[in-house]
C-alpha cells in the first residue's frame, strides 16, 4: 500500500493527467487525516467538496487517523528535523503516518521527507 501526499491529489484535482494515471494505477491507497483536512480546506464550495469525496471513494481511499503512535512519532520527527531541515507540522504527521503503518509515501515534495530515516519515498513528477 501507498500513502499519497496532498500535492499529488491536488495535481489530480487540477486536471493533471499524469497524477490521474498514477492514482488510477493504485486503487485502495491511504491518505493521512492531515491530507484530507488540507484538501477540504482547499475546496471553494460544496460542489468541490462533493467532487473530492467522490474521487476518494472512487479510488477506495482509506483515510488514516492520527492515533497515539502517529502523534508520538511526529513529535520525535519534529524534534529531530525541524531545526536542521525545517520539517513542518503537516509533513511530520504525514511522514509519521507512513512510518507507523509501514507504507511508502508518494509525493511531489520528496525534499520535505528526504532526511527522515526509514521512510520509503516515491517521487511523483507532474
Amino acid at each position: 500500500m501507498t500513502l499519497v501526499d496532498t500535492d499529488v491529489l491536488i495535481w489530480n484535482l487540477r486536471g493533471n493527467e499524469k497524477a490521474a494515471r498514477a492514482l488510477d494505477a493504485m486503487p485502495g491507497f491511504f491518505v493521512s487525516a492531515i491530507t484530507y483536512m488540507e484538501l477540504v480546506q482547499g475546496v471553494r464550495d460544496k460542489r468541490e467538496l462533493r467532487v473530492l469525496r467522490q474521487a476518494l471513494s472512487h479510488w477506495g481511499t482509506r483515510i488514516v487517523q492520527i492515533d497515539e503512535g502517529v502523534s508520538a512519532r511526529a513529535c520525535f520527527l519534529t524534534e529531530q528535523h525541524h531545526l536542521s531541515h525545517s520539517l513542518q507540522l503537516a509533513d511530520a504527521l504525514i511522514a509519521a503516518t507512513a512510518l507507523e503503518h509501514g507504507v511508502e509515501i508518494l509525493t511531489g515534495n520528496a525534499k520535505h521527507y528526504r532526511a527522515i530515516e526509514g521512510l520509503a519515498v516515491r517521487t511523483f513528477r507532474p
